[in-house]
């Protein structure tokens, strides 16, 4: 009963359910550690460099920063970019030994809960609203808390696949990690010269606008005017899609996604725009 007050009371200092989907999906990744064996820990996982030990010592670390973060402690990692943040990921994990399963497991949910009540500090000393410098630069509380949930979904994909086991990707934590999603995009931007404006509709979620015009990339609250097109997805589809573990034919060729207005053609390559760190 104490621990779901506890829940409660942080849940509180954010949007509503991202504490509790933060600390949840932290118990599902630990959990698919929980049964991993020394050798699927040197395993690699599909469609990575990495093994799935040191995916999860990554996720492990990378929760470590954002406690730090959620704090007001300053940590740079990276230069802000896709590839500063690439190179960053190599060199902590070539300085962090530990890839056994049941001490990274334990690390990090540690570590979730130090975010959490990193959150709940702030809240109670109001300073909850501050701006944080993050490696995908400055956010709020709320934007940070998302890009903790986002990250620990994608690589909690990464590590059910390799382990063979039901991820923990649903689409009321998709919609919760919208809000870094939308703050991430012209940050993670690609070169380009294209001019279009397109409308995006998550299934039963989110609705709202990208623009590029000549390349330079603003995203709007809701749909622009005169969109050139709508992409509709379905709330997993998106996800893994905005963080490269899913083409775009593919996800249309599963009836994932569909696409209309004056320049339907648009919508394959829009995923090409945005390169994920």
């Amino acid at each position: 009963m104490e621990r779901g007050i506890q829940a409660d009371v942080r849940d509180s200092c954010l949007p509503e359910g991202l504490g509790r989907a933060i600390r949840e999906t932290a118990e599902a990744i630990a959990a698919l550690l929980g049964g991993a064996t020394d050798d699927d820990m040197g395993g690699r996982v599909p469609g990575l460099e990495w093994t799935t030990g040191e995916t999860a010592a990554h996720l492990a670390m990378a929760n470590g920063l954002m406690a730090d973060l959620a704090c007001g402690r300053e940590r740079p990692y990276g230069d802000g970019t896709p590839q500063g943040i690439a190179a960053a990921n190599a060199l902590s994990l070539a300085e962090f030994p530990e890839r056994g399963a049941e001490p990274l497991a334990a690390m990090l949910l540690e570590r979730t809960e130090a975010f959490l009540t990193a959150v709940e500090r702030a809240a109670a000393e109001g300073s909850a609203g501050r701006t944080l410098q993050t490696p995908l630069g400055l956010m709020d509380q709320e934007v940070l808390a998302a890009y903790l949930l986002t990250h620990m979904l994608g690589h909690g994909y990464d590590l059910a696949r390799a382990l063979r086991r039901p991820h923990m990707i649903d689409a009321a934590r998709v919609g919760l990690c919208v809000p870094f999603l939308k703050t991430a995009m012209p940050r993670i931007a690609v070169a380009s010269t294209l001019t279009a404006r397109f409308t995006l509709r998550i299934r039963g979620g989110a609705a709202f606008g990208v623009t590029f015009t000549d390349g330079v990339v603003e995203v709007l609250p809701g749909p622009p005017e005169r969109s050139d097109c709508t992409v509709l997805t379905e709330p997993v589809v998106f996800l893994l899609i905005a963080l490269g573990r899913l083409g775009p034919w593919q996800a249309m060729a599963r009836g994932g996604v569909l696409a209309w207005g004056r320049k339907p053609w648009l919508a394959p390559r829009f995923p090409t725009l945005f390169k994920a760190p």
